[in-house]
């Protein structure tokens, strides 16, 4: 109520001097940069208040009758706004006497704290009011990105200001969600911060609004899309560690609605209910589920969660266990590995990925009708077969420190070995033959006359140096070509005699 009559009293302040509206200029700002700089006082910053508010409005479309400044140029414009993010948070600072933060303190300094915050509230309240509807108008990533860090610094002035603090979360949700990388990571840093110093108020609500946001932004993956929701997943999951017992409350409900969603789909059998568990928004709720756990542990609070979610992922691979969502299946045992390797859990996740046939006649023929090009076809074979082989050497990575890794992993060798997997196979037949292809120059020859020829020079020099060695006297033919030797004789002299073998006579002597 006290919030509603301050904003109808400034908003009658603004009625009465509408009247006398001035046309901001480039001159103006600088004036009021220096005054700044030199002493802020409160009747300075209500005027650099209500021109923010008249540039605020020429984005939103609003009419200007109830401000005191026009804002009618882009350039002024941004200089304004400019210099509002430069210099304010520092000029409301030093206005009200607040002492600078020591190196290395925490806990934040409100600026209710300070005496003067009551007599220039109203104005306070109109700036930062201000600040979140230019957050929200603004298209240019780089502007947003500016007004982001702004906002960051102004945050305890909106934790002072639960109405306005309120419609900064809300702005900061969206930007966080759909916004280009720089201003998601400036948006959760926003978010962290609000809700580290404000647990028990905002908490609860933001990681409400934050999980609805990732659902809906989940709902359409692709390689562009995917860097972006692995951003949400990790940053939500590090926002649900502020607080375990919050935390286990909504992990609780949204685990439970994915077992629901799970249970409808074995007991109904149908096409829509099936559909409602084998989307990219199931599977991601379950990967961050599986993150949530995995960044928290230790934790006795979440801790009872694990076996649950287990056995909501492993029904997820069981609903439908055909070929035709071996991508599926994949994604599931990624999300396992990560659980099972972080809480120190052993999930038997092995059979599902050896039960992978690349073989079957259903893939086949499912790859038949979605793939017509054959190329197309191939790719998915050897992408799936690469996604297979990375999955179990990432889950034997998990349980390379456990007693039962030798049982565990004979099993799967010997299993692996049965596999028909036809592309391998192809494969290593294609590198066979350019082997062969490639090295086939260096033993193949014209003619065997050319052999012969080759044979018998190598040989005779070979004769030549051994009979030079044995004779001192220089051989006769010196000078002159050694006679060639005929395959034939080659083969007899490389034969030799035959080997002699003799009794060989014991002495009884020892």
């Amino acid at each position: 109520a006290d919030e509603d009559d301050d904003e109808e009293e400034s908003e009658k302040k603004d009625v009465k001097k509408s009247k006398e509206a001035t046309k901001v200029t480039e001159a103006m700002i600088e004036n009021w940069r220096a005054g700044l700089r030199k002493e802020p006082t409160a009747k300075l910053i209500r005027d650099i208040t209500q021109a923010f508010k008249a540039a605020v409005a020429t984005t939103k479309g609003d009419s200007e009758e109830l401000c005191r400044y026009t804002i009618s140029d882009s350039a002024v414009f941004n200089s304004l706004v400019l210099f509002c993010i430069k210099d304010m948070h520092a000029a409301l600072n030093k206005m009200l006497k607040l002492k600078a933060p020591e190196q290395g303190q925490k806990k934040l300094i409100l600026p209710s704290s300070s005496p003067r915050w009551q007599k220039n509230q109203i104005d306070i309240k109109m700036y930062v009011a201000g600040v979140v509807q230019l957050l929200s108008s603004l298209t240019q990533a780089t502007v947003i990105a500016a007004v982001l860090r702004h906002a960051n610094q102004m945050v305890p002035y909106y934790l002072c200001l639960p109405k306005q603090c309120r419609h900064l979360l809300k702005s900061l949700i969206k930007h966080w969600s759909t916004g280009e990388e720089t201003v998601r990571v400036l948006a959760f840093l926003a978010l962290s911060k609000i809700c580290r110093h404000k647990q028990e108020i905002y908490l609860n609500s933001v990681l409400k609004q934050m999980y609805i946001a990732y659902v809906k932004n989940c709902k359409f993956t692709s390689p562009n899309t995917l860097p972006m929701i692995n951003f949400m997943q990790r940053t939500l999951a590090e926002m649900y560690s502020l607080d375990t017992q919050v935390s286990y409350q909504h992990a609780f409900i949204y685990i439970r609605q994915l077992a629901i969603h799970l249970r409808n789909a074995i007991n109904l059998k149908k096409k829509e209910t099936y559909q409602s568990v084998y989307n990219w928004q199931y599977v991601h709720c379950l990967y961050l589920w599986c993150r949530v756990l995995s960044t928290i542990y230790p934790s006795e609070v979440l801790e009872p969660l694990i076996y649950p979610l287990c056995q909501v992922i492993i029904g997820c691979i069981k609903l439908v266990p055909i070929s035709r969502y071996y991508p599926l299946r994949l994604h599931c045992v990624r999300a396992i590995t990560l659980l099972s390797a972080n809480t120190k859990t052993y999930v038997p996740a092995l059979p599902f990925l050896l039960e992978v046939r690349l073989a079957d006649h259903a893939i086949i023929n499912f790859c038949s009708r979605v793939l017509t090009c054959e190329c197309l076809f191939s790719l998915f074979q050897d992408g799936l077969v690469e996604q297979l082989y990375d999955l179990i050497l990432e889950y034997f990575h998990t349980q390379a420190c456990s007693i039962g890794f030798p049982e565990l992993a004979l099993p799967t060798i010997v299993q692996m070995e049965d596999l028909n997997l036809p592309e391998i196979k192809r494969k290593k037949a294609e590198e066979k033959k350019a082997n062969k292809e490639e090295f086939k120059g260096l033993f193949e020859s014209g003619s065997d006359d050319d052999d012969d020829d080759l044979m018998s020079c190598i040989f005779s020099q070979f004769l030549l140096i051994v009979s030079d060695g044995d004779q001192k006297k220089p051989s006769s033919s010196k000078g002159k070509t050694p006679k060639k030797m005929l395959s034939t004789e080659l083969k007899v002299v490389a034969e030799g005699d035959d080997d002699m073998v003799e009794d060989l006579e014991l002495s009884d002597q020892d």
